[in-house]
This record gives C-alpha cells, structure tokens and sequence, in this order.
C-alpha cells in the first residue's frame, strides 16, 4: 500500500462511549411533545443494484449513522447509484392507542422511499430537510418499517455540499442515506400543527393554525402570564423585553394547550439592522453596531461524518470555540439537525447559515479566478447549464428558510459561496428577503459581487486584505486556514491540505496572532464588520483546524484568543 493511501480510523471521545440507541434527545426542540419513540439503534441493512427490495439483509448497520462512517458499524465506499435498504421492527406504545401515529425522518440523502407492513407510505428528494408521513393506518400490532435510499449525487442537481465520490483536499467523503434520528410521535385527531413567535417593535404576535384555539403560557424566566389564543393568533404587548445576545443568550419559553393537545416551544427577541457610523456602513445586533468574531464550520466529525455521535457534540464544539473568543459560526453548506440550533440559542453563539449548493463546480471559474481577485463583476445569468439548478437550489433554499427561520442564533443567511452552483443571484436574494427580511443576506460570499446583497463578502487567502471604502457593510467571510498537523490525530497524514503549514505549536500560534492583528483587527477601524477564519476542525485531509478532526486537541491556547477577540471593538460595541 502506498503511503498516501493510508487512512487512521479516529474516534471522538462521544464516539469512544456510544450506546446501543444513539440521539437519544429530543429532535425538534422548537416543537416539543411527550408522546414519542426514538427508532435509532441497530437496523438490518443490504446494498442493491435493483431497486427491488432483496430477500435478505445480510449485514446490520447503526442508525443514524450513514454506511460510510465509522460509527455506522460498515466503512463502505462507492455507494453512488446503489439502492440501500434498511429494516427494522417497533410496536406503537399503549399510551398511543386512539392517536394518529407520524414517522419522522431527520434527514436522508438523497432520495429514500418508506414502506410500512408492505405498503408504500410515502417517497421524499433532497438530502437535508426533515420529512414526515403518517402511518396510522398501515400499523399493526408489531411492525415492519423498510426504507430504501439511493444517491446520484454526480448528477449535481440536488444539493449535494462538499461530498464528492472521489474525496481529497476540501471535498469529503460522501454521505448517503439516512444520517439524522428517524422517529415516532403521536397526535390526536385535531392537533397543533404550526406554533410559534415573531417579535415585532413593542410587541410579539403567537402563531397557531387557524383552527386552533387554547391557553397561551408565556414564561419569563421570573414569571408566568396566561391568556387565550383564539383562531391561531394573538398579540402580547412587550413593555421591557430581553434582548438576546452572545452575553446575554435569553430565551422565552411558551406553551400551547388545547382540549387534546399540548406543545412546548421557545422564542427569543432580538433585532438586526445596518446603520452608518462615523460613514461607515456597519453590522448591528439589538440596535449597536456589533463585531461578528466568526469562524468556519463545517460540520464534520472523525467518526459519524456528517452525524456527531452524540448532540452533546455540538455543545462541546460551540463551548470551546466561546473560550476561543469566537461570537459566531458560519455553518459551511451544510444544514444540521434542530440540536444543533438549538445549542447555539440557548449557549449564545450566532449563526451564518450558507444555503447548500448544487450544479456543477468548475476548479478555474471558481477557485482559480476568485483567489486571484479577477472577473468578480462577471454575470451569473448563464453560469449554469442545467434549467433544472436554479429552480431546485431555489426549492432547497424555501425549505431551508421554513425549517430553520425561527431559531434566533441565525442572522444571516448566504445564498452561494464562490460561485458554486450560483445563476441569478440578485433574483435568490429578492426572492430570500421576500421569504426573510429579518436577516442580513450575504448573496454571494467570496466571489460574484455584481449582485444585490446586504453585505461586500471577501474571501482572501494568499495576498493581503485591506478594507476599501464600500457602500455596504464589509464581511471577510474567509481567511487563513493555516495548517498543523498534530501527530496521532490527522486522517490521512500524507495529504494534509491548508493555506499555510506549520510544524510546532509555538510557531503556528504566532502564526495565527499576526494574521488576526494584520487581518481583522488592524481593519475594523476601517469598516470591516465580521469575520470567519478557517476553520473549527480539522476535516479529512484539511488540517486547517483550530482543534484536531476527533476534537480530542485543541491547538491554540484560550487565553490568547481571547486577548485577540477582546482587541475587535467597533464604535458603539463596548456598550452592548
């Protein structure tokens, strides 16, 4: 074996203690009931060139980690075109006799098709939203659930992120089929299906579904208030609300009880405006203008790719990355499970959700070109060949907005990220401030700048940054991703990719100091009003993290991150 082909096999500390029903959290924080099942665990599991179901499952894989994976039990490889499927067996509880019975799934990739006792229950496309059926019924009393996945992922028309077939340096090896917890929930006959929050200037409306009426609970964190919501809606006054914030993660909890239902939910108030300062355009959070410290994450474990192996692996990252000084995370093409939002609500840490690109990406028009700062005004209205790219990543990007648009952590939304995938953008950004205008939207990060956007969006590796004048607010929304490797803890030691490499602590450390002093710091004065360095973690053969692929070293010392974030001040942020 050639020495470039050798790959470690790196457990997380999560990974090292998994138990035999992994997830077992609730999965939809922001829409809470008593009554569910978790069906993660160990499922029979076969791969097929046929779609037919087969005869016999020959192996068993560990759900919900996707086949390639560590964790999943399997390792495979080349599963692009295959059919996947998985069996497993549940009976419906006693306490959920008399009640509509939903099958929820997390997330499958790409395309997955769920049969329940034989019957066909339904069919789902696109590898990153959750999806439900109802299965009442097809039940008896024990159960036979099959699901089938496929992924063409080639074929680039669904999203697809950073996964390729042929991984290696910033493309990651694939995931496919299901990789987020498959669940049951029971319901009665007229149940809450919509419940939430939107704060508004002195007040805050509560949404139900139109038929819906009940008793609102809102707590405070000091108090409770009762009142009726009638036919889905009601309107509260907010005399003195609390504003969340980094420093100040509140969260108001709420609950919606009717004559057979009951959920539980939670909302924050919090405001995001851009205003000029001393004639600089700038970001602000809650009314002042605010520095967003942020850093790349792409949302990669050693052991379950895509799929920590446990939700407390979102709290570890997102504490350790606060005791770094960091204030935000921009989630790089990827949208994770509600556990991960919901950590980042409720521990204070900000959101820059990308959108999840498709189409095709060329290594000339949209790396080459970019890193040398040339053709940036180019049109996008042809950039793409295929009818169908524009309107399934618009499709994609709508699904995104509704299942994510009530976590407050998130403030600000990007369409395309250097060009990959992108085609009319200024029409995404017209219709994403139609779905959402309570964010900033950063329309083309890195590249193509002749679009409508909220912010000027900078990607700048290998030649210095300066801030210019610009009608907008300035986000460097990536820089440095300088490399160390930490021996015993890299994927593939022979292939590690950064953009520039150290070989000791001390120096890649001094490294990172003078490049946030001369990048960040030395130009938030000037009008720069975010940041994101490169990266978390490492990732496979990317050892540009500030913490090693199995999160089991940390690279840099607090203490002076710390002193670094502490420095990036803009006018009118000390107050907050």
């Amino acid at each position: 074996m050639k020495k470039q082909d050798v790959f470690y096999d790196l457990l997380t500390p999560q990974g090292e203690q998994l138990g035999q029903t992994p997830w077992q959290s609730y999965p939809r924080p922001q829409f809470r009931r008593e009554g569910w099942l978790n069906l993660n665990g160990h499922w029979d599991f076969a791969v097929s060139d046929s779609s037919e179901q087969p005869d016999s499952y020959d192996r068993q894989i560990l759900v919900p980690f996707a086949p390639e994976t560590l964790l999943s039990g399997l390792k495979l490889s080349d599963l692009e075109g295959k059919y996947l499927f998985y069996r497993t067996t549940f009976s419906v509880p006693e306490e959920a006799a008399g009640k509509r019975i939903l099958l929820h799934f997390g997330a499958v990739d790409q395309y997955a098709t769920v049969w329940i006792n034989g019957t066909l229950v339904g069919e789902h496309e696109g590898g990153y939203q959750h999806f439900t059926f109802d299965i009442t019924d097809h039940l008896v009393k024990e159960n036979t659930l099959i699901v089938q996945a496929v992924d063409h992922m080639s074929s680039h028309r669904l999203p697809y992120g950073k996964q390729r077939r042929d991984r290696g340096g910033m493309w990651y090896t694939p995931t496919t089929g299901i990789w987020q917890t498959v669940w049951l929930e029971w319901v009665p006959e007229h149940h809450i299906r919509t419940f939430y929050a939107k704060p508004g200037k002195g007040y805050v409306d509560y949404f139900s579904d139109p038929d819906i009426s009940g008793t609102l609970t809102l707590y405070d964190g000091v108090c409770a208030l009762e009142v009726y919501l009638k036919n889905g809606h009601i309107r509260i006054p907010m005399v003195r609300p609390r504003y969340w914030c980094p420093e100040d993660p509140f969260l108001y909890r709420m609950v919606l009880k009717t004559d057979e239902d009951q959920v539980e939910s939670y909302f924050a108030i919090r405001e995001l405006s851009v205003r000029e300062v001393d004639g600089v355009q700038r970001l602000c959070l809650n009314g002042k203008p605010y520095f967003f410290h942020g850093i790349l994450d792409q949302g990669y474990w050693s052991d379950g790719g895509l799929t920590p192996a446990d939700p407390s692996c979102y709290e570890w990252d997102i504490a350790t990355m606060q005791s770094l000084g960091f204030n935000m995370l921009r989630k790089h093409i990827k949208v994770e499970p509600d556990e991960f939002y919901y950590a980042c609500d409720r521990l204070g840490m900000i959101v820059f959700q990308d959108m999840v690109n498709n189409g095709d990406y060329n290594y000339l028009r949209d790396t080459v070109l970019p890193t040398f700062n040339l053709g940036k005004k180019r049109s996008d209205a042809k950039l793409q060949k295929d009818p169908w790219v524009k309107e399934l990543f618009l499709r994609s990007m709508e699904q995104t907005v509704e299942q994510l648009q009530y976590h407050p952590c998130i403030c600000c939304w990007t369409i395309y990220n250097e060009g990959w995938g992108q085609v009319d953008a200024s029409g995404a950004y017209r219709r994403l401030k139609e779905l959402d205008d309570s964010r900033f939207i950063d329309t083309a990060s890195g590249w193509y700048s002749g679009c409508e956007s909220d912010v000027v969006s900078e990607h700048i590796y290998f030649r210095p940054f300066r801030a210019g004048k610009t009608d907008k607010p300035l986000f460097l929304s990536e820089f440095g991703g300088y490399s160390y490797p930490v021996e015993g803890h890299c994927f593939h030691p022979a292939k590690a990719y950064g953009y520039r490499s150290y070989t000791d602590a001390e120096g890649y450390t001094r490294g990172l100091v003078e490049l946030f002093e001369r990048e960040v710091i030395a130009n938030i004065p000037e009008g720069l009003c975010a940041s994101v360095y490169t990266q978390v973690s490492d990732v496979e053969d990317e050892i540009n993290g500030l913490v090693t692929f199995d999160r089991k070293v940390v690279k840099v010392e607090p203490d002076v991150m710390r002193a670094l974030a502490a420095r990036m001040v803009i006018p009118g942020e000390a107050e907050l």
